[in-house]
């Protein structure tokens, strides 16, 4: 499951650099300085879930070669990897460090809400699947 929540951790951080940093333009990764910054500091953000996809892809790989791979724990995990990423996103970086906010300019209660209420279904999802394939290893299935 740890291998798949990296994998889960890398995908999120790439829907969302792709569909808030860069296709609307929302924010930088770090908005606390010059926009050569900002951009430097999205450029640092995709080279870090880059190596988190390859190293989970490579570690991925490497049960399925060994047999050592469990396909319902898998998937399991990458729903939490995603949801604490979007959760440490929403809480820590938006609301505790400030480095950057969902959007400038407007009512941000709306946008929070839907952010970490999406984090928490993630994490819900992941939780469900992980005691559903733990009950198919239980019942030989």
């Amino acid at each position: 499951m740890w291998v798949c929540a990296l994998i889960g951790a890398g995908l999120m951080a790439a829907v969302d650099e792709i569909v808030f940093h860069q296709i609307p333009g929302w924010h930088h990764f770090w908005d606390r300085s010059t926009p050569a910054v900002g951009l430097l500091s999205d450029g640092l953000l995709h080279t870090a879930e880059l190596l988190a996809l390859v190293a989970g892809f490579t570690l991925l790989c490497d049960l399925r070669r060994r047999g050592a791979l469990s396909g319902g724990h898998a998937v399991a995990g990458l729903f939490p990897g995603a949801g604490a990423f979007q959760l440490l996103d929403g809480l820590v970086n938006h609301k505790v460090l400030r480095v950057h906010r969902i959007r400038y300019g407007v009512d941000l209660l709306p946008y929070d809400l839907a952010w970490n209420a999406f984090a928490v279904v993630l994490l819900a999802i992941g939780a469900g699947l992980a005691v559903r394939a733990r009950r198919r290893v239980g019942t030989g299935r």
